[in-house]
């Protein structure tokens, strides 16, 4: 495991100082301060993809659940339709605070988590309700938001989707200082939590038989899954396969069932392949495409590639 976890190191220093380095033309101190944003993006995006993921996953006894698939990101895109509706685009972005970023992200933790729990806890924690459950409330969300932006001014809808793109060009460094803070919160009541989801992880019977109070642990993380989920959405946007290509190419390196590898290697993974990608999107492709893009496009792939492949098996 540590030979692994420092050849991602190696690997993700190496992604790093090529970034920063490649093409600045002389202008050093420019290209840090716009690229070393960015990079901070990246891991903040890279701590919250993996961490939540990997326990929702872990709760759910499925590798196939991400967030994403269960409407939290959805959620995201109608907080924000609902906001740009009646408040106006122009006055979000021209008097777009702190204040309201944070508002943002509690908006979509609390309302995500109490979904998500409502839909789990019902009838005993089945995993097909809360599939069903997520999808349909993913798709409500998706039609609300729809409906809303088929109404909106041409110019106010312009200014949205610049919003609803999961975007590491522009950030506002108030806003990542916040959400700095506030994913690291996340992340180490997560790491405080490791033992119990380590037990989790033998499923939720065998969890209550060793003594592990499930639903106060399931409620929490639910909590804590919606936070950093909200967080890395209201920051850069939403971001919907890259948990589950982390997630599962992560398992593939790092075959074990502690977490603490497995939060650590999924996290290095996401940081290398989003450093990755952006140089290839900056250097290769001239800004022709995004990173989010080429996200979903080939986690997209993945997802069903993945689906068509265990079904064989059956």
């Amino acid at each position: 495991m540590k030979v692994k976890v420092g050849s991602l190191l190696f690997l993700s220093l190496c992604a790093v100082i090529a970034y920063l380095t490649y093409n600045t033309y002389g202008n050093w101190s420019f290209a840090f301060s716009l690229r070393g944003r960015r990079l901070i993006a990246f891991a903040l995006v890279a701590i919250a993809s993996s961490f939540s993921t990997f326990t929702l996953q872990t709760m759910t006894q499925n590798r196939y659940l991400t967030p994403g698939v269960l409407g939290l990101d959805q959620l995201y895109v109608l907080i924000q339709t609902i906001s740009f509706f009646f408040v106006g685009g122009i006055q979000i972005l021209s008097q777009e605070t702190t204040k309201m970023f944070l508002l943002s992200i509690l908006a979509t933790a609390i309302l995500g988590s109490l979904l998500i729990g409502f839909f789990y806890q019902k009838k005993g924690y089945q995993l097909f309700l809360l599939l069903m459950a997520g999808m349909v409330c993913g798709t409500m969300f998706s039609s609300y938001s729809t409906f809303l932006q088929v109404l909106m001014d041409p110019n106010e809808y312009d200014l949205l989707q610049g919003r609803l793109f999961a975007s590491f060009n522009y950030i506002n460094t108030h806003h990542l200082l916040w959400a700095t803070g506030i994913i690291l919160f996340g992340c180490f009541c997560m790491i405080y939590l490791i033992p119990e989801l380590n037990v989790l992880h033998l499923g939720s019977r065998q969890a209550v038989s060793l003594g592990i109070s499930v639903t106060a642990i399931h409620r929490l993380l639910l909590f804590l899954i919606a936070l950093l989920t909200g967080t890395a959405s209201a920051l850069v946007g939403p971001t919907v396969f890259l948990g589950f290509v982390v997630v599962t190419i992560t398992y593939q390196v790092f075959p074990t069932y502690r977490h603490s590898w497995l939060f650590l290697g999924g996290t290095l993974i996401a940081f290398l392949l989003l450093v990755s990608g952006q140089f290839f999107v900056e250097q290769v492709f001239g800004w022709n495409i995004t990173v989010n893009s080429v996200i979903q496009f080939l986690g997209g792939l993945f997802f069903m590639t993945k689906l068509i492949l265990e079904r064989k098996k059956i």
